[in-house]
């Protein structure tokens, strides 16, 4: 039988991501991102939706040195259900999404004339810049072809 689990998702972080530790000494950040939804409602407004989020080890340490509240950010992992019981006794249900990778969606550019998305906290220190990639070089024109007049020579 065969399954899959993708989640794609670019959307704004709600609030600064904060970088934890496991007992074990693993590191975790837990966030959210809201996405904006492709129609609009009967008012004419768009909604969105509050989706959440948890990264591991490089992933969220990464997350939590380059991005800030407000910020785009592209998610791309798989969307995990768990359960649990909370200090009252109740049984919780979770859906997030575990974040394999996360990218910037913005240019550097975007980002300065706005909040300050990279601004160095914690231990990482201030963030290095970054720039989009360069275009790439102008290709040669391609190569003319000559149309074959009869076609009883191609094989088949």
């Amino acid at each position: 039988m065969a399954s899959l689990n993708k989640a794609i998702l670019i959307g704004n972080l709600t609030a600064d991501p904060e970088l934890k530790q496991t007992p074990s000494g693993v590191s975790v950040c837990s966030f959210s991102i809201g996405v904006t939804r492709r129609f609009k409602d009967a008012n004419g407004n768009y909604q969105s939706d509050f989706i959440n989020i948890v990264a591991w080890r490089s992933t969220a340490e990464f997350i939590t040195k380059y991005f800030r509240k407000g910020r785009p950010i592209c998610i791309v992992g798989s969307i995990q259900s768990r359960s649990y019981t909370d200090q009252q006794g109740n049984k919780r249900y979770v859906t997030e999404v575990v974040a394999d990778e996360a990218s910037f969606v913005d240019s550097k550019q975007d980002s300065q004339n706005t909040a300050p998305a990279f601004a160095g906290t914690g231990d990482f220190g201030s963030a290095p810049a970054y720039s989009a990639p360069a275009a790439p070089a102008a290709q040669p024109a391609a190569p003319k072809f000559e149309e074959i007049a009869g076609d009883e020579d191609l094989p088949f």
